[in-house]
């Protein structure tokens, strides 16, 4: 199960950098950097942290499996969540309403919390005899 997540999170995370690459060329390339604060969190949320915590699941066995399906929901969710909310907040795209952009960005970055909060746990339940 944690080989099925570490390979997810990462896979999830190389669509991210792609996301916040192709979001940067655009950036670069128009002379607008209306959608910077947005690139930049695809890039560190959605790139950097994703990547990491998909890493940690192939270095290390994690004695709570089920907890490691819970992250790994969170996680996506939550990269998705903020991001996409932050995009709809800043962006306002398409005539979204404002307060549901504002709820729909909250939200998102409150599963992404409570996904770093429970990555703090997932540290101190890793298997210690496990040689790798």
């Amino acid at each position: 199960m944690q080989e099925k997540w570490s390979i997810r999170l990462i896979r999830i995370a190389a669509l991210f950098g792609l996301v916040g690459t192709v979001l940067g060329s655009h950036m670069a390339g128009s002379g607008s950097y209306a959608f910077k604060p947005i690139h930049a969190h695809i890039l560190l949320v959605g790139w950097l942290s994703v990547f990491s915590w998909g890493v940690f699941y192939k270095i290390y066995r994690v004695r709570a499996t089920k907890l490691v399906a819970v992250h790994g929901w969170a996680a996506i969710i939550g990269s998705i969540g903020l991001t996409a909310g932050m995009w709809l907040q800043f962006i306002h795209p398409f005539d979204i309403n404002e307060t549901f952009a504002l709820v729909f960005y909250i939200v998102g970055g409150t599963i992404l919390l409570l996904a770093f909060a429970l990555f703090v746990v997932m540290t101190f339940l890793i298997d210690r005899t496990e040689k790798r």
